[in-house]
């Protein structure tokens, strides 16, 4: 009787994919904007993007790379912070679902995953310390509008 061989799910013969991984944040400030980046990316991009709007209603269609996921994050169905009865503010959904998503996913580091950030201050501002300060991701890793002012030192610590 045939037996298949497991011996390709182990680490010694798995294939490595050296493809850059990206985490690509919006919300409903910039939605435009977020279709035009994921119309840049390669078409063998991989990796996650996060959108987050007001409402279920909010949500639709979205083209991205064959190897990328979606997942939207309506505040109107989450809760703000954990035991205060309060709605989800903006950006709060995003920066619990990147922090997540790095804990998960850039648990040995960084390496060469590129970010790409847009929307309204609160939300890339807080994904963006999620990334450069506790994942400990490159600054030039990371893609935010120039108007906000976050790299190379200059937001207050």
């Amino acid at each position: 009787m045939y037996q298949p061989e497991h011996s390709a799910h182990t680490g010694a013969t798995a294939h490595r994919d050296d493809r850059v991984q990206f985490v690509v944040t919006a919300d409903e400030t910039s939605l435009a904007e977020l279709q035009t980046e994921l119309a840049l990316l390669p078409l063998c991009a991989k990796g996650r993007v996060f959108v987050e709007v007001p409402e279920p209603k909010d949500v639709f269609a979205l083209q991205v790379p064959m190897r990328m996921t979606v997942t939207w994050l309506p505040r109107s169905v989450r809760g703000g912070r954990a035991g205060t009865g309060e709605r989800c503010a903006p950006g709060q959904a995003l920066r619990r679902a990147v922090r997540a998503w790095a804990a998960e996913m850039l648990c040995d580091g960084p390496g060469d995953t590129k970010a790409i950030l847009t929307g309204d201050f609160r939300g890339v501002s807080d994904v963006y310390e999620v990334l450069t300060v506790e994942a400990r991701m490159p600054e030039e890793h990371v893609a935010v509008p120039e108007r906000y002012g976050l790299r190379h030192g200059s937001r207050a610590n």
